[in-house]
């Protein structure tokens, strides 16, 4: 008897041992994530459109997993390594030292929000080979003779250039005349300053634009009052609000609504997404935002409607913003990079993404998902967003638009 339970104990072992043996084997063939970076602002200033990136990031992961994560390399799954970059240049400059010091086996990243950030954090990137995805906007980014940096965004100048025209086209449809003067008041941050030298060198002098007022100040803004004093004095036909921090875009239109001149009193326009924040609307009501446009270089668009309901179902945001959109598209394309490369490679997925190809630009609007010699992505469009009864929607391309825009009457 006894040597019979010696002899089942024995089996039993033997079956378990076997048992285990197969499930390390299987543990063994079980590919590795692969590490992508968020470099983004979580704390301070900028820390709202940072969090929204990382919300952006996470969707586009979870989607890419569930699909079957990176087919080349046998279904590995992707792993978000999420890093705070600060409200400060030097900050953010830290920030990209630690991450390619820490996290060796990144093979990508995306950031990092501001131009000034993106300008300090590429030039740390590019030294370790890091392929950097960005959505800002600054021509410097991508005009120093970077290998690894990729725009995803069309840049500053291309932005002033396609959106402007248009929107003096319907200024002049809706009110019968063309706009004559023109005021500017910007924050110094890079994308700002790269905007309004394409604005002041080309496009004013092309359009007949008089420029009647320029003022620039450092963020965060201390008191709007001034500026808005220097508009109201001026009444330009077309009024160019340039913030990047969603504070100074509150202070700047509550103190328009103050002096009487919000609601379509003076046509507003903006070169950000700043002023079409969710946030916006916890300081000023939607009629003092009504009509006011931003030209931009993402936004939500018709055909994006099941991505919409996914961050309002996981994150209660009212509307995808271009730092939601740009940062989920972003994740798809490192997917698309690390397919084409067939290794969690940092220098293979930088060959493939110049190399890439991938036809039409599903999460960024116009062109397609190539990059040029200098890593800007081909055929790069903009997009309108106005403010209609308390939500900033789509206006322009046509066939990307969700409402059709109007010009504000003033008064």
């Amino acid at each position: 008897m006894t040597d019979r339970i010696t002899s089942l104990n024995r089996r039993t072992l033997l079956g378990g041992a076997a048992a285990i043996g197969l499930t390390g084997v299987a543990r063994a063939q079980a590919p590795a994530n692969v590490k992508v970076g968020l470099i983004v602002p979580l704390s301070g200033l900028y820390a709202r459109p940072g969090a929204v990136m990382k919300m952006g990031a996470e969707l586009g992961i979870a989607d890419v997993n569930a699909g079957g994560g990176i087919k080349a390399l046998g279904g590995a799954k992707l792993e978000l390594v999420t890093l705070d970059c600060g409200d400060t240049v030097e900050k953010a400059k830290n920030a990209a030292q630690r991450m390619v010091a820490q996290e060796t086996d990144l093979v990508a990243a995306t950031g990092s929000y501001l131009s000034s950030f993106t300008l300090a954090v590429s030039e740390v990137t590019e030294r370790a080979g890091l392929p950097l995805l960005t959505l800002s906007y600054s021509d410097l980014l991508t005009d120093r003779g970077f290998r690894h940096i990729f725009q995803t965004a069309a840049t500053a100048g291309s932005q002033s250039e396609q959106g402007l025209p248009q929107l003096m086209e319907l200024a002049e449809a809706a009110s019968g005349k063309r706009p004559k003067t023109v005021a500017i008041a910007m924050d110094n941050t890079a994308t700002s300053i790269a905007t309004a030298k394409a604005l002041k060198e080309k496009l004013f002098p092309k359009l007949g634009l008089q420029l009647v007022m320029d003022e620039v100040w450092t963020p965060p803004l201390a008191d709007a009052t001034s500026i808005i004093q220097q508009v109201r004095s001026t009444r330009p036909d077309l009024f160019l609000f340039m913030p990047n921090a969603i504070s100074d875009a509150k202070l700047g239109l509550e103190k328009m609504n103050e002096f009487g001149l919000g609601q379509g009193r003076i046509p507003t326009i903006s070169f950000s997404i700043t002023i079409a924040e969710p946030d916006m609307l916890q300081s000023v009501t939607p009629e003092v935002v009504q009509g006011i446009m931003t030209i931009v270089a993402n936004w939500g668009v018709k055909g994006q409607e099941k991505l919409l309901a996914d961050v309002k179902a996981k994150y209660k945001e009212p509307w995808m913003t271009q730092n939601v959109v740009s940062t989920y598209g972003d994740m798809w394309l490192i997917k698309e990079a690390l397919e084409k490369a067939g290794k969690a490679d940092r220098a293979a997925v930088s060959d493939a993404l110049h190399a890439l190809d991938a036809g039409p630009a599903k999460y960024y609007p116009g062109g397609i998902l190539k990059f040029d010699e200098k890593g800007r992505r081909v055929g790069a469009g903009v997009v309108i967003v106005q403010w209609q009864n308390g939500v900033p929607v789509t206006v322009y391309p046509k066939d990307l638009a969700v409402a059709a825009p109007f010009w504000p009457k003033r008064s």
